[in-house]
């Protein structure tokens, strides 16, 4: 129930003794090109003094990392924490106005962007307090060779010019600059800001949850506590396929297996199933975080018999809810049990997760990690008991300090008693197991009665023929309003009526769906979180 001292003060002093620690292992690995702990921590530590000296970067400025999984994202994000600066995370994918956004909001003076994004902050750099960029690409930090051709490659496919007019520093000349320099060794304590990691873009506003170094370092040893006794230190394969501006990836992967002493394999397009599975097929590794539409597409490729999955000692999912039927495949084919687990943004990753023995999928998201404790609230905020559905409240070490600069937006979450109000429903069994019940904003209410997408979407998850579906609310003159489907089909004869009749054998009355849309694809977020606001709002513009 407790969590023991931290063993670090800060991120940046992790980073340096396990860096020491594990000196001669791979750290990371990239498309075959590998860096070990040592060059990791002596590529950093020229990074950090570049921003210090030649940027004139001090303690607590800003800095926006724009990358999909790449070598050069773990050397700049760690040379960032070691000068004693606040990582920014961004998504690449973000358009020039969720850009601008980010960028004004946290204030960053220097971006380290991937050049396929390039084009993007051109549009907007002037409206934003940016001074400083350094650039990279797929291939930096790979031998000569090897990167060359890569960057060459990649450059043809995806037609990437050089349109960037504003000096933009490519990270090994900021690199070969900075290994000339002096690190200035900061002060940092374990309340100092680490990240700045944006959250809400899906339903609202984005907001910056301000994570301290001790919010993030409680969950990598919280995360420890729960799963490492299946890991042995400096043994262990990880694979990073979700993007380490997410959350979940920066604390399970990048922080939790660096901990660990394991070597990561960075996956940069975790969407290009096949080169995927490819990548892994050989690595023999033992860790995989996913969510549930990365599970989903992995079970149905026909080179997933490929994959040896003799060393696997942990599969994990999170970010949206597992689907009964991805895990029972997914355990079938890995003879692993696919073990989910809950965190926000805010909780600086997870705030539960599934024992990682149970013998089966369990259809919860687990016990509170250690020292968190979570409360199931009504609409009153008053607590209800086990079994009763209402608003899971969470507190705990991990919990962000705030959202940046938004005192009211954290006030209305954060409450004093240090609960976090997480907007999420859910139900306490008499195990102490949590089970998510839906988010509030999706929840639907036909005729009085609320219906979870999730319960819909489990059943669709189970017809035959259907490869994915999603389930949102759109208003009804008769019922308020009315649940509509939206189906990806797997098998092309698949008909309307025969997922109506599936619907009707396994879902009561005012839960049945009453629109049925078939679509070649749903929407989702870099992370493959199904978009449901997106569908949402189709639905209701063509309703009118």
């Amino acid at each position: 129930a407790d969590l023991p001292p931290l063993p670090y003060a800060s991120l940046a002093e992790m980073i340096e003794q396990c860096g020491r620690r594990f000196s001669e292992l791979t750290a990371f690995e990239s498309m075959g090109a590998r860096l070990s702990y040592a060059e990791v921590l002596r590529q950093s530590e020229a990074f950090a003094a570049y921003l210090q000296k030649a940027l004139g970067l001090k303690k607590g400025d800003r800095v926006a990392v724009m990358m999909p999984n790449m070598l050069a994202y773990p050397v700049a994000l760690f040379g960032i924490l070691r000068a004693g600066l606040i990582a920014v995370s961004v998504n690449p994918l973000y358009t020039a106005r969720e850009l601008e956004n980010q960028l004004k909001d946290s204030g960053a003076t220097t971006i380290v962007i991937f050049e396929g994004s390039l084009h993007t902050l051109q549009e907007i750099i002037g409206n934003t307090p940016v001074k400083h960029v350094v650039r990279t690409a797929i291939g930096d930090l790979m031998p000569f060779l090897k990167g060359t051709v890569i960057n060459f490659v990649i450059r043809r496919v995806k037609k990437l010019v050089k349109p960037y007019t504003q000096a933009a520093v490519p990270i090994a000349d900021a690199l070969a600059r900075g290994a000339g320099l002096q690190r200035e060794v900061p002060s940092i304590a374990a309340g100092d800001i680490a990240f700045l990691q944006y959250t809400g873009g899906t339903t609202g506003v984005s907001k910056g949850a301000a994570l301290s170094n001790a919010n993030v370092l409680s969950n990598v040893e919280q995360s420890r506590l729960l799963a490492g006794a299946l890991f042995q230190e400096g043994r262990e394969v990880g694979v990073t396929a979700l993007p380490m501006y997410h959350i979940a990836a920066l604390v399970l992967n990048c922080f939790f297996m660096y901990r660990l002493g394991a070597r990561q394999i960075l996956i940069a397009n975790p969407r290009d199933i096949a080169g995927l599975i490819k990548t892994i097929a050989s690595s023999r590794f033992s860790f995989l975080l996913g969510v549930n539409t990365l599970y989903n597409a992995l079970v149905n490729h026909p080179d997933i018999g490929k994959v040896d999955f003799s060393n696997l000692k942990l599969s994990s999912g999170g970010a949206a809810a597992i689907q009964e039927a991805v895990a029972n495949r997914w355990q079938q084919l890995s003879g692993k049990v696919l073990v989910e687990g809950y965190g926000l943004t805010e909780t600086s990753g997870a705030a539960t997760i599934c024992p990682p023995d149970l013998p089966s999928f369990s259809g919860t998201v687990g016990v509170p990690v250690p020292g968190c404790d979570v409360q199931i609230r009504d609409e009153q905020g008053q607590p209800l008991p086990l079994g009763q559905a209402g608003q899971i409240h969470i507190r705990g070490p991990h919990v962000m300090t705030g959202y940046w600069q938004k005192p009211a937006e954290t006030a209305a979450v954060l409450g004093a008693d240090g609960f976090l109000a997480t907007g999420d429903v859910g139900v306490l069994d008499a195990r102490g197991m949590l089970k998510i019940v839906d988010r509030v904003k999706d929840m639907i209410i036909v005729s009085g009665f609320n219906v979870y997408p999730n319960e819909i979407e489990e059943v669709l998850a189970k017809c035959p023929g259907v490869l994915e579906g999603a389930a949102v609310g759109v208003p009804s003159s008769e019922s308020g309003e009315m649940v509509k489907i939206y189906v990806v089909k797997k098998d092309p004869a698949l008909t309307q009526e025969q997922v109506k009749e599936f619907c009707r054998q396994n879902l009561t009355g005012y839960k049945m769906p009453r629109d049925i849309e078939f679509i070649a694809t749903l929407p989702k977020s870099p992370v493959g979180k199904v978009l449901r606001r997106e569908l949402r709002d189709t639905a209701r513009k063509a309703a009118r």
